[in-house]
């Protein structure tokens, strides 16, 4: 009897030894839903930060390309007027008329003539920003204003006070 007794023994603590890690592998748990959904939405908040911080680099990106632009551009028709004693009626003049800003619409130029009834850029007293040419590109949203102070200008890149300040025109 003290065999069977033994031998009964001997099994269950072999039993109890041998359930507990397959007790433990059907009972582990794998993510429940509510868990999934948390996860996904911390990735999606993560995902849309990145895209601003992305979206507003390559905005940083395309204004530095403009005004570097401006500045070439700016330099080609000043050594056009040191030969001429004019400024080219059109950027072509000087080997730039198919230059596009970085959002792919041409360079605004037109020489100042001095007449009254001209329309040049205006800052926010009225007074024309350049005594010699206007130089810009119409920005991000495409749409511009001769006033600066109006909402359409404020993305424009511009060149003023005969080229000692390019950039936004909400900077000026």
């Amino acid at each position: 009897m003290e065999q069977r007794e033994k031998r009964s023994l001997d099994r269950s603590n072999f039993e109890i030894i041998t359930r507990r890690p397959l007790d433990r592998a059907v009972h582990m748990r794998g993510l429940t839903l509510v868990e999934l959904i948390i996860v996904v939405f911390i990735i999606g908040i993560l995902a849309a930060v990145a895209h601003l911080a992305y979206a507003e680099f390559a905005y940083r990106a395309q204004i530095s390309q403009a005004v570097s632009d401006i500045h070439k551009i700016g330099g080609k028709l000043v050594n056009y007027y040191a030969e001429n004693v004019s400024f080219p009626p059109t950027l072509a003049e000087v080997g730039e008329g198919n230059r596009l800003d970085p959002w792919n619409r041409p360079y605004e130029y037109w020489p100042i003539t001095g007449d009254k009834n001209q329309k040049v850029r205006k800052d926010r007293n009225l007074h024309p920003i350049n005594t010699d040419f206007d130089l810009g590109s119409r920005g991000r949203n495409g749409n511009t204003n001769l006033a600066l102070t109006a909402q359409e200008s404020q993305d424009d890149i511009i060149r003023a006070n005969n080229g000692a300040f390019v950039g936004l025109a909400s900077k000026y």
